[in-house]
Order: C-alpha cells, then sequence, then structure tokens
C-alpha cells in the first residue's frame, strides 16, 4: 500500500481540511487544531461527500440531510447516518502529509 502526498504541512492548517483520492476512495484530511485525522469523504446514509459540510470543533456535519461524523474517529454521531465512516492514517515525513486506504481489498 503506497502513501499519497496530501499536501504539505504548511497547507493544511487548523480547521482546513484537504481531499485525496485512493482509487476510488475519497479521503478528507483534517486539521484539528494542530493534530490530523483522515476520514473516507462519505457520509454513511446515503454516500454522499461529508465535506462541504459544517465543521465544529471535532464532527463534520453532512450537507445532505444533517448526519455528524467524529472527525478523529469516523463514528456516526447521529441519524440519518447509523453506521461509522472509514478511519485511516495520517502520516508526516519533511513537512508533507501523507493518508492512504489501509483496508484490505
Amino acid at each position: 500500500m503506497n502513501w499519497l502526498r496530501v499536501c504539505e504541512t504548511a497547507d493544511l492548517l487548523p480547521g482546513e481540511y484537504r481531499v485525496v483520492w485512493d482509487g476510488d476512495t475519497p479521503i478528507a484530511v483534517f486539521n484539528v487544531d494542530g493534530e490530523l485525522y483522515a476520514i473516507e469523504d462519505v457520509c454513511t446514509h446515503d454516500g454522499g461527500e461529508l465535506t462541504g459540510g459544517v465543521i465544529e470543533g471535532r464532527e463534520i456535519e453532512c450537507p445532505r440531510h444533517g448526519a455528524r461524523f467524529d472527525i478523529t474517529t469516523g463514528a456516526a454521531l447521529c441519524p440519518p447516518a447509523y453506521e461509522p465512516t472509514a478511519k485511516f492514517p495520517v502520516k508526516v515525513e519533511h513537512g508533507v502529509v501523507y493518508t492512504r486506504d489501509d483496508r484490505d481489498g
């Protein structure tokens, strides 16, 4: 599994995110108070994008139907979503942020 370059750390400030694709998997990398987290950019309720929704602290609200997810774990926090979205690893090397879809298959 290859790591995907997301951006330089200076280009991902607190409160911001970037989306990269690992094959057909969209991965959103968020900077939450200086810590980096990556989740699949998919609402498990209907498959819509999470990015573009309101971010409050560690939560993002799906812009389509209001489901909320924990950015740090991928956990679904309220209906209409009941299943978590996938969480992915993040690493920083030499000032560059990387992520990857580490699920088998």
